[in-house]
């Protein structure tokens, strides 16, 4: 029966998928409500949000709190990422995953003694929540930010990042509870907010992130359960909050009785000056997670958690029960990353390189409305008048081979999502990327 529901679902997922391709329904379209969905094809209500969440997983469509489910204006498109731009081959600037040269090499090095059996019958046996004494070691050493060292009892590991934003929101919020994040987040927690049953609740933000005030004022109005939030490096706005803002939602945090859950994926890239990680203001009520995936490669690495001790033990509990865990595997293997230098030669060569992608940015994009960081991969484009979203996105993807993220898969709630697109700069070339980032100028001045 449950290789039937599992058939069930895909093959719903199939038929959808083929309508997209044929042209039946085009970007932007409306999905009917998955209850009516349900009604039509004659199965489970169960049945129908897998089948959804099954588009959602292949980039086909994307879901709108408040709003609905819609037909993404540029599904991915096929081949690698990295391939080289030959006139037709397509260009994703959605995925953004940093790639720096000799990083293989330099990881390659660090795997060369699992060549041993005995090492590697080790490295194969199964890993607790927390790990290993070397691994909590490796991971304060890696996580540690000036003003700031995470302490090594209190570290757990997930098998990625949003392996351990799963855990940390599920330790943190029961089922039907309300989770406060900034208006534009990072689109993979509301998919894991859906899956856990917790609503993401918009909080008001500024040029220095989320405002404390909008925070107390929405608590008191219905109470949260939990704060999530990007204070460094916010994705995809780019924006960084100053250390008196940290402060300032430390206090609001301690004196509404909130848990939050700092993400601090994309930090490593932030310079020395960067102020220190909201667990250093408020250490007793934040859980920080980051990951080795942007560090260096999303397919072989490690989720790092570090929990106050009043959550550890249900955070442990979290990732044990959801199977959030971390590989041994991985685990050895971003020890040894950690202690020949790997990480750190890799995440300082990326440092480099984004400056020189952002000089792309500001060549091509100059005249625009843009928010970007020195240190950024990607860049927030306010587009020019008339373009819309999702417009401009198919536009992109049929007219250029290009792909681009619109605004409304960061944005939480029922409003408007704003008419901008997030362009990742880490994958291509610098070379296609710059060809890339010319013609997507020259689109926009063209008006819609």
């Amino acid at each position: 029966m449950f290789w039937r529901r599992a058939m069930d679902y895909r093959r719903l997922a199939d038929g959808v998928a083929k309508a997209i391709a044929d042209g039946r329904l085009r970007p932007g379209d409306r999905l009917p409500p998955q209850r009516t969905f349900a009604r039509r094809h004659r199965v489970a209500v169960s049945t129908a949000i897998r089948a959804y969440g099954e588009l959602v997983r292949r980039g086909l469509v994307v879901g709108e709190v408040g709003r609905g489910t819609f037909v993404r204006a540029a599904p991915p498109h096929p081949g690698s990422v990295l391939a080289e731009d030959s006139g037709r081959t397509p260009v994703n600037l959605e995925l953004n995953y940093p790639v720096a040269d000799g990083q293989s090499e330099l990881m390659a090095r660090g795997l060369a003694g699992f060549v041993r059996p005995d090492v590697l019958l080790e490295a194969t046996r199964p890993a607790a929540a927390d790990g290993t004494p070397e691994a909590r070691a490796a991971a304060a050493r890696v996580l540690a930010r000036p003003g700031w060292s995470p302490a090594p009892d209190g570290l757990l590991f997930a098998a990625n990042g949003r392996a351990a934003i799963a855990a940390a929101l599920s330790a943190l919020v029961r089922p039907g509870g309300r989770v406060g994040v900034e208006e534009l987040t990072y689109p993979l927690v509301k998919a894991v907010a859906e899956r856990l049953g917790v609503t993401l609740v918009p909080i008001a933000t500024d040029g220095s992130g989320l405002l404390p005030s909008a925070l107390e004022a929405t608590h008191r109005r219905t109470p949260l359960s939990a704060v999530y939030v990007q204070p460094t490096l916010h994705n995809p706005l780019s924006l960084t909050m100053p250390g008196d803002r940290r402060g300032e939602l430390a206090l609001v945090l301690r004196q509404l009785g909130l848990p939050a859950v700092e993400d601090t994926t994309w930090a490593f890239l932030a310079g020395p000056d960067t102020p220190a990680p909201l667990a250093s203001y408020a250490p007793e009520r934040t859980l920080l997670v980051d990951s080795l995936s942007k560090r260096l490669a999303p397919g072989l690495t490690v989720g790092f958690l570090s929990v106050p001790e009043v959550y550890g033990e249900e955070a442990a509990r979290a990732l044990r029960s959801g199977a959030w865990t971390a590989g041994r595997f991985n685990l050895e293997a971003a020890v040894r990353w950690v202690e020949d230098g790997t990480v750190e030669a890799v995440t300082a060569a990326k440092r480099a390189e984004a400056g020189a992608r952002q000089e792309l940015v500001a060549r091509h994009f100059s005249g625009f409305t843009v928010r970007v960081a020195p240190s950024s991969y990607y860049c927030w484009w306010e587009l020019p008048s008339p373009w819309r979203a999702e417009t401009f996105v198919a536009a992109a993807a049929e007219e250029l081979g290009i792909a681009v993220t619109p605004g409304s898969a960061f944005a939480v709630g029922a409003g408007s999502a704003p008419d901008a697109v997030r362009v990742g700069l880490a994958s291509p070339s610098r070379g296609v990327l710059g060809a890339a980032l010319e013609g997507l100028a020259g689109l926009a001045g063209r008006g819609g």
